[in-house]
C-alpha cells in the first residue's frame, strides 16, 4: 500500500514542490502526521496544520501559485489517486440570511481597527488597489477611489450610497472632492465607531445596517468588498434593492472578487476561519442576477492589482506585527500571526494564478441620457 507520504510528494511533485526542500515554493515539514491529515481533510487541514507548525515555506505565496496554477485537483482526478479532499464545499442552506449575515462582521472586521489601522495604511481601504501609475499602497488605494468616482460620474450636491462602506475611506474621498452626501452601511460595529470619527465634519452618516434594510432614493450607489457576503441565494435580492434605490438613469459601481467557474462554495479553510459564510461570484452570476433590473455599461478586470495589494498588506502586517501583538498579546499570538499570514499570502498566490478575479462593473437604470464614458 502506497503511504501517504508518498502520495503527497508525488502530488507536490506534480507542481514542481518538494518536501524538504529549500527554494521559496518547498515545503519543510515538522510532523509526519501531517501527510495523513492533507490527505484525509485536503485544503482546510493543509491551512490548520500550518497554524499549528507542522510545516513551514519560505514563500507561501509562491507555493500558492504553483498550486493553483497547474491545477492540482485535476491532476489528482487523472491519474486516479485517492482525492485529497474537495477545495470546495456546497451550501445546502443560506448561510448570508439576515441574521446570518452579521457573523463575518464579528469574526472578521471586529478583531480590532488598531490591526488594520497598521496593515491598511492611511487609506483604510480593505479592497483591491488601483496600482497604475501607484509607486506606493496609499497612492494605489487613493487611485482606486478616484477611478470610482469618476467611474461614477459624482457632481456636486448628488447623493452617494456605500453599501459596505468599511472605515469610510471611499465615503470621505468622494465627500471631500466631489462636496457630495453620502450615507455608508457596514456590519462591524468596530468599522461603524472609527469610520464616523474618521468622517466627522463631512457630509456623511455612517449607519449599523443590513443592506436589506435600507430605503431612500440615491443618485449614485457603490459597493466594494461587499458582495462577496451576499451569497448566491441572494445575489437577486441585492440587485432588486440597488435598483429599487437608485434614482431613474443612475449609475451603480459593483467592485468585487469573483471565481473564473460558476458553481457553490468557498474554501473551507478561508471560510471557516476568515470569512464566514463567504462566497465569490462568477460573472455570469452577477450578470444573470441584474438582468431585466439594471442595465451594464462598462466592465474592468485588475486582478493582477490585488495580487499587489495583498503582498503590500503582508508587508505593512509584518512590519508592524510587534506592535500589533503587543496591542494584546492574548488575541494576536503566534497563531494568529501565522493564520494571517497564510490567509493573505495564499490569496496573493490565488490572484498571481488567475484562478479568482477583482472586476469594477458600472451599470445604469433605465438606460442613460448620453453614451457612457468608460474611465480608466
Amino acid at each position: 500500500m502506497v503511504s501517504p507520504q508518498t502520495i503527497i510528494e508525488q502530488v507536490f511533485n506534480s507542481v514542481d514542490i518538494k518536501i524538504n526542500g529549500s527554494r521559496a515554493q518547498d515545503i519543510i515539514v515538522h510532523n509526519s502526521d501531517f501527510f495523513p491529515r492533507v490527505l484525509r481533510q485536503g485544503s482546510i487541514a493543509l491551512g490548520e496544520s500550518y497554524m499549528a507548525r507542522w510545516w513551514d515555506c519560505k514563500e507561501l505565496d509562491q507555493f500558492f501559485f504553483r498550486i493553483l496554477t497547474n491545477d492540482l485537483e485535476a491532476y489528482v482526478k487523472k491519474n486516479k489517486m485517492k482525492m485529497i479532499a474537495p477545495f470546495f464545499k456546497s451550501f445546502l442552506l443560506n448561510p448570508q440570511s439576515p441574521k446570518k449575515a452579521w457573523v463575518v462582521g464579528k469574526v472578521h472586521y471586529d478583531i480590532g481597527n488598531y490591526l488594520y489601522t497598521k496593515m491598511l495604511g492611511k487609506t483604510m481601504a480593505y479592497s483591491c488597489g488601483y496600482w497604475k501609475n501607484a509607486k506606493t499602497l496609499d497612492q494605489a488605494q487613493e487611485n482606486k477611489y478616484g477611478l470610482i468616482c469618476q467611474k461614477l460620474g459624482l457632481k456636486q450636491g448628488m447623493s452617494l450610497l456605500d453599501i459596505g462602506c468599511g472605515w469610510g475611506g471611499l465615503a470621505k474621498h468622494a465627500a471631500k472632492n466631489y462636496k457630495v452626501k453620502v450615507i455608508g452601511i457596514t456590519i462591524s460595529e468596530e468599522q461603524a465607531a472609527l469610520a464616523r470619527e474618521l468622517c466627522k465634519g463631512l457630509s456623511i452618516e455612517i449607519k449599523l445596517e443590513d443592506y436589506r434594510d435600507l430605503k431612500g432614493q440615491f443618485d449614485r450607489i457603490v459597493s466594494v468588498g461587499m458582495f462577496e457576503h451576499v451569497g448566491s441565494k441572494n445575489y437577486r435580492t441585492f440587485m432588486e434593492i440597488v435598483t429599487k434605490l437608485l434614482k431613474e438613469k443612475g449609475l451603480f459601481l459593483l467592485h468585487t472578487i469573483e471565481k473564473t467557474k460558476k458553481g457553490e462554495g468557498v474554501d473551507p479553510w478561508i471560510g471557516k476561519y476568515i470569512f464566514p459564510n463567504g462566497q465569490l461570484p462568477s460573472p455570469a452570476q452577477i450578470m444573470e442576477s441584474s438582468e431585466n433590473l439594471l442595465i451594464p455599461q462598462d466592465f474592468q478586470n485588475i486582478s493582477l492589482d490585488y495580487d499587489k495589494t495583498l503582498m503590500a498588506w503582508y508587508k505593512n502586517f509584518n512590519t508592524h506585527w510587534n506592535e500589533i501583538k503587543n496591542k494584546d498579546p492574548e488575541k494576536y499570538n503566534g497563531t494568529f500571526k501565522r493564520m494571517w499570514d497564510y490567509y493573505l499570502l495564499s490569496c496573493a498566490g490565488a490572484f498571481r494564478a488567475g484562478t479568482i478575479n477583482v472586476s469594477q462593473t458600472v451599470f445604469s437604470k433605465g438606460g442613460l441620457n448620453k453614451t457612457y464614458n468608460c474611465v480608466r
